[in-house]
């Protein structure tokens, strides 16, 4: 391996992140004398526009010091798409040739954003093949599989290095419940959850994890059931969380709950999230929205203060066409007034009625 190509890719790496200023944490707004405080950590303004810069800097980075890229490595991706275009971004930095393996259903506003950073699609017709797929373009001489939802978890350094965990907590020390009761966050490797939890338990946080599912996942039945090799074999319709199958970055043993979040919940909620808020987020966003307000519903029932922290996850011009477009939804058969009434409701009386 060329330790002096290595030394200088790291470096590079290094260098776009001290370019690159942290996240905000913006405010949600709640009734004041509830004397509870929702956040979004919001991971969109990543130069990549998204939650997976973050994961996708730590994979290569983790590649990086494993010996595993050279000069003339070829990357490879199994995704769905946003970290798929953040590592083209990074495998371009580096001059490597990256290639996405994703499902054909991907959206066109990530597939062009791939390009953009001189990836390549590589489509699969059926969603859970991408895997088997990128595992043999993997294989071949001078190629390397990034294989996030292996690596995810043990990637990123949950103790701290300005990861996304302690960065939330460094955020949150002049705010009034500073040490937040809950972190929400959806699953789509399990690499965020798994750092989320397994930072407050290093530094001895009282908070509690919540992962949020969305429909046709398996992680919320591995959980339930404890069956790591539970199964849907369904792909999720939310880009970015959701498996058909559990993943090895999944670590259960971290995290305290998980909701099952319809998806059509997950698209109200980001349509309610721009109309208080006039942020444009992903559905992922939705989802954990979603949750959020479920747990601060019962947070209200208890007589409970404190603050919960969930993630905007990405920008929402890259669904124009899917999750903000009525036909879309529609063709889906995603109904999403009654959920939004609902919202509305819980927003108007702090009551969850469903």
């Amino acid at each position: 391996m060329n330790r002096a190509w290595v030394r200088e890719a790291v470096r590079l790496i290094e260098a776009d992140a001290n370019r690159s200023a942290d996240t905000h944490l913006h405010v949600f707004p709640l009734p004041l004398e509830w004397g509870i405080d929702l956040y979004l950590k919001d991971e969109s303004v990543h130069p990549t526009g998204s939650l997976k810069h973050r994961l996708a800097r730590s994979l290569l980075l983790y590649a990086l010091v494993n010996g595993q890229i050279g000069p003339g490595t070829t990357l490879i991706e199994a995704s769905s798409g946003s970290t798929a275009v953040s590592e083209a971004y990074f495998a371009r930095m580096l001059g490597l040739e990256f290639v996405a393996v994703m499902p054909r259903k991907t959206s066109r506003e990530k597939v062009q954003l791939i390009e953009f950073y001189g990836g390549r699609c590589h489509f699969v017709d059926i969603p859970a093949e991408m895997y088997t797929e990128a595992e043999r373009l993997g294989a071949a001489p001078d190629a390397y599989y990034l294989d996030q939802f292996t690596y995810a978890e043990r990637a990123t350094d949950w103790r701290g290095n300005n990861n996304i965990a302690e960065s939330v907590f460094a955020q949150m020390k002049l705010e009034r419940h500073p040490v937040p009761s809950w972190i929400v966050v959806g699953a789509g490797t399990g690499g965020t959850s798994a750092t989320f939890g397994r930072y407050v338990r290093y530094r001895r946080h009282t908070t509690k994890i919540c992962v949020v599912d969305p429909e046709n996942s398996s992680f919320f039945g591995a959980w339930e059931t404890g069956a790591m090799d539970y199964s849907t074999g369904m792909p999720s319709r939310i880009e970015g969380i959701g498996r058909p199958r559990v993943e090895p970055s999944f670590v259960p043993q971290v995290i305290d709950e998980m909701i099952q979040v319809p998806d059509a919940g997950s698209m109200a909620a980001i349509r309610l999230l721009r109309e208080r808020t006039g942020h444009w987020a992903g559905g992922s966003t939705g989802t954990n929205l979603y949750g959020a307000f479920q747990l601060i519903s019962r947070m209200l029932a208890a007589g409970q203060h404190g603050s919960v922290v969930t993630l905007l996850c990405d920008g929402g011009e890259r669904y124009a066409h899917t999750y903000y477009d009525d036909e879309w939804l529609a063709g889906h058969e995603l109904a999403i007034e009654p959920e939004l009434a609902t919202m509305r409701e819980f927003l108007a009386t702090g009551r969850w009625v469903s």
